[in-house]
């Protein structure tokens, strides 16, 4: 699991020591629970995280995993959103589960983000994407 959190982290972050920030500069997600278990260290380590970029998918799940108080946006940040899918080792894609994980998910982002999905049509299989001013006005801009 380590080399498995280190890949993940380094895939989709840059460490910025000196500032004891977590930049998050383009990640087009990938396995849910990889990204929960980089965010749940985060979240301990304390660490500010800084989205200055694309941040698609299950890296939207910082939102979830990190507090608000922790995470600032650049002008380049876009998040990107859609329906859980849930597939298993061989492809094998369940539905229902997907369903289930998509209400989880979609009920556990702040309110904010919450509200704007459901006035874009909830999560479904096709993507949203919010930045710019919405997104400014939901979270501070890194400074």
């Amino acid at each position: 699991m380590r080399p498995l959190f280190c890949s993940a982290l380094l895939l989709f972050a840059s460490l910025n020591p000196a500032a004891a920030d977590v930049r998050i500069e383009g990640s087009t997600g990938g396995n849910a629970l990889t990204f929960l278990s980089v965010f749940e260290s985060l979240r301990q380590s304390g660490e500010r995280i800084v989205i200055d970029g694309p941040c698609f998918s299950a890296c939207t799940l910082v939102f979830i995993a990190i507090p608000r108080s922790r995470i600032c946006v650049t002008k380049r940040a876009i998040l990107g959103f859609h329906a859980a899918r849930v597939v298993d080792q061989n492809g094998e894609q369940y539905p229902a589960e997907a369903e289930r994980a998509t209400r989880v998910v979609a009920a556990s982002y702040p309110a904010p983000i919450r509200d704007w999905i459901g006035r874009h049509g909830g999560l479904t299989r096709k993507p949203i994407f919010l930045s710019g001013k919405t997104l400014w006005a939901m979270y501070p801009l890194c400074r």
